[in-house]
């Protein structure tokens, strides 16, 4: 437990406002060997690309024990801290889902505040106790879990952009409150609503990088402290992979010039 601990407490620094830690989010062993051989100081899981990578749709569709499976073989092949997208936690139990996150050498989770069967949105009261019941449970063990609270307001919200952003701040507040380490606005995108919730939100935001969203460079002069690539990488690769194998299949040489 202390080196999961200590990985944590790793993790949680890197999170800085305007220095944005930045996680080309991995789907297996190999690919989380890339993105540390590529000089990034932690890797992060997409569970819509794990999933995906095990035969499965994403949105607690992947059976929990090969989830969970597939985060420790990504831990056990590299030395920085992993966190793990765990959706909305698999229908675990706060105590089991730090448990298992635990013992597959994760220090570190995304957890959603959207219903993956039909994207209904949780009300936010019910969600902060969820993330306020993982938090407590992570110190009961000992274990400075790092908590990405994710709001799905600008997947699955209602009313108008400005409603929706309002939520958003609202919700993300209420998230770190209750514990969480960064708020996760999935699917922001320009840099008018992403600097307003880099600033009302009053902490650590995550954005997801993706065609449409300011550089890397903008996304830190306006405050963000996590940037991550989802299934941005994953779906890139098999669009590779697929090129690839058409050329293959047309009797050309698939490999590139020298």
């Amino acid at each position: 437990m202390t080196e999961i601990h200590e990985k944590a407490a790793v993790l949680r620094a890197l999170h800085v406002p305007g220095d944005p830690v930045v996680l080309p989010n991995a789907w297996d062993a190999a690919s989380a060997r890339a993105v540390e051989a590529a000089g990034f100081p932690a890797v992060a899981t997409g569970s819509e690309s794990v999933a995906a990578a095990l035969g499965y749709e994403d949105g607690h569709d992947t059976p929990v024990d090969e989830m969970f499976a597939a985060v420790a073989r990504i831990t056990r092949v590299v030395a920085v801290p992993v966190t793990a997208d765990v959706e909305r936690g698999y229908g675990l139990k706060p105590a089991e889902l730090v448990e298992r996150l635990a013992a597959a050498g994760a220090v570190g989770c995304n957890l959603e505040d959207s219903d993956p069967a039909t994207g209904s949105m949780i009300d936010a009261t019910e969600q902060a106790d969820f993330l306020a019941a993982v938090r407590a449970a992570a110190a009961e063990a000992g274990i400075g879990l790092v908590i990405n609270a994710r709001v799905d307001t600008f997947i699955h919200g209602a009313g108008t952009p400005g409603e929706r952003l309002a939520e958003a701040i609202d919700r993300g507040r209420r998230y770190l409150a209750a514990g969480a380490d960064c708020a996760y606005p999935i699917l922001a995108s320009d840099p008018e609503t992403i600097g307003a919730l880099a600033r009302e939100i009053g902490g650590p935001i995550n954005v997801l990088m993706r065609p449409g969203v300011p550089a890397i460079r903008d996304l830190a002069a306006l405050g963000v402290a996590r940037v991550s690539f989802g299934p941005g990488v994953h779906r890139a690769t098999q669009a590779f992979t697929a090129r690839m194998l058409d050329t293959i299949s047309r009797g050309e040489d698939p490999f590139p010039s020298a």
